[in-house]
């Protein structure tokens, strides 16, 4: 690289900073007006250095700050510095990580992050695991899996009966998605009821799963969820996993958003039995920090990973065994090194820094729900051992609240439904926030709501009346 190259990334990298603390949120740009603000448009010549260097900056600086203190809208947000030290080092080296000869040590790194990760989740030296972009391609390998154990000939030749299904009706929208690209179809996908609470009810899958076998259908699969998008709700894993004993279903764990758990001393329990899994997974790049993008996919058998994905390329695989040669179980063939990341945050912090890192998101959502319950213009929808926190106030739209925010650049949170109720969906996976910024984000909202009071209130005043 450049000296001067580098001179300018640490420049914009300081000013964003300072940036970030003096505001936090961006004002948006409306999207139709996107090109005709910035300077986006790629040219036929090439630019000066310093016209250059400007459009960078104009164009870093009016992007979203997802590591600021008041940006809540994702299931992702903060900025932990080791693993920013990582992933810029990845970058700089820029190996592929598909073969030990060109990857070297970092296969180890993300083999020693597959091997720790299999221990916390109680599997023993036959499990294995594959790094990858995130929980939709992580449930979609788990979803391959699962259907070349139950049938291995469909591999060549092709799904040619009706396979079932079947994970919550809060899940991600990717179960769906995945089984229209795998060739099961989405018809064929069984969305099985919830509670109160948003956690799957074992009682309605056994009786859909009965009611395909009783139809001529073939069921392969179940998806649990360890933390809702929504709710952030805990699906029951020993009692889905009792009823996939019974009728040969593959069990897949989905923990891209709340899988972190397993870190926890305290609150692994709420994955209790995630030992039972056939395959599970977690994003770094949620409640861990870690940089966009890092989600680790474990499967108890390796074989399995080995039966669905490997295949020989002789230009590709020419040294080292196959343990060392990480193409040969991933879906991807070149593939940016996301391990290293993980493992200097991992590295510097320890497992049980990572430990308080999930504790002290648990208890951040503590303080939001507290404050909600003390407070009697918010109405809270959400429950104890969730970082998501739904709530509404003042019966406020929250659709229209949250819109406002965005637009007025005052806050970056986000809304859902459930079951009937649609509220603000507030998560606390940030672990660098405090106990003052998440009642600061509160405050925020109950003065930008005491400012935008007559617009806000408009329809519910109307309707009233």
């Amino acid at each position: 690289m450049q000296k001067q190259d580098l001179d300018q990334f640490r420049q914009i990298v300081e000013q964003l900073l300072k940036k970030e603390q003096s505001e936090p949120i961006v004002e948006p740009i409306p999207a139709d007006e996107l090109w005709n603000r910035l300077d986006i448009s790629l040219n036929e010549e090439p630019l000066a250095d310093e016209q250059f260097y400007n459009a960078l900056q104009q164009l870093v600086y009016n992007t979203p700050r997802t590591a600021s203190k008041k940006f809540f809208n994702q299931l992702f947000a903060g900025r932990k510095s080791k693993s920013v030290l990582g992933d810029l080092l990845s970058i700089v080296l820029n190996n592929s990580m598909y073969t030990y000869k060109v990857a070297g040590p970092m296969v180890g790194v993300e083999k020693e992050i597959i091997h720790r990760t299999s221990d916390l989740l109680g599997y023993d030296k036959q499990a294995d695991g594959t790094i990858v972009t995130g929980g939709s391609l992580a449930n979609f390998m788990a979803m391959v899996m699962g259907r070349d154990r139950f049938q291995d000939s469909i591999r060549d030749e092709g799904v040619s009966k009706k396979m079932t299904l079947y994970t919550s009706e809060d899940c991600h929208y990717s179960i769906a998605k995945n089984a229209s690209l795998m060739g099961t179809g989405r018809e064929q996908v069984r969305f099985v009821e919830t509670d109160e609470t948003g956690r799957m009810i074992p009682s309605d899958l056994k009786r859909l799963v009965q009611e395909d076998i009783s139809n001529g259908f073939q069921p392969f699969f179940v998806n649990v969820t360890a933390g809702t998008t929504v709710m952030g709700a805990f699906d029951p894993i020993p009692e889905v996993s009792a009823i996939c004993k019974e009728f040969n279903l593959w069990l897949h764990i989905d923990g891209a958003y709340c899988g972190a758990v397993v870190f926890s001393k305290e609150y692994k329990r709420l994955v209790n039995g995630v030992e039972l899994a056939d395959s599970f997974n977690v994003n770094a790049h949620k409640m861990l920090g870690t940089p966009l993008t890092c989600s680790v996919l474990i499967v108890k058998d390796k074989v399995d990973l080995n039966r669905s994905f490997s295949t020989d390329a002789d230009y590709l695989y020419q040294t080292d065994g196959d343990d060392f040669n990480l193409g040969k179980i991933s879906l991807q063939c070149g593939r940016k090194n996301d391990a290293l990341k993980l493992w200097t945050l991992w590295k510097s912090l320890g497992t049980s820094g990572l430990a308080k890192m999930v504790d002290h998101q648990f208890y951040l959502a503590d303080v939001a729900r507290k404050y909600i319950q003390d407070h009697p213009d918010y109405t809270l929808y959400s429950y104890e051992d969730s970082v998501s926190i739904c709530f509404n106030y003042k019966g406020i739209d929250p659709k229209k609240l949250c819109t406002r925010l965005y637009e007025e650049a005052a806050l970056m949170v986000g809304y859902g439904t459930f079951k009937h109720d649609t509220f603000v969906r507030f998560v606390t996976v940030n672990a660098d926030n405090s106990e003052e910024d998440i009642i600061a984000f509160f405050k925020d909202l109950e003065a930008f709501v005491d400012a935008h009071e007559a617009e806000l209130m408009g329809d519910q005043k109307l309707s009233a009346s």
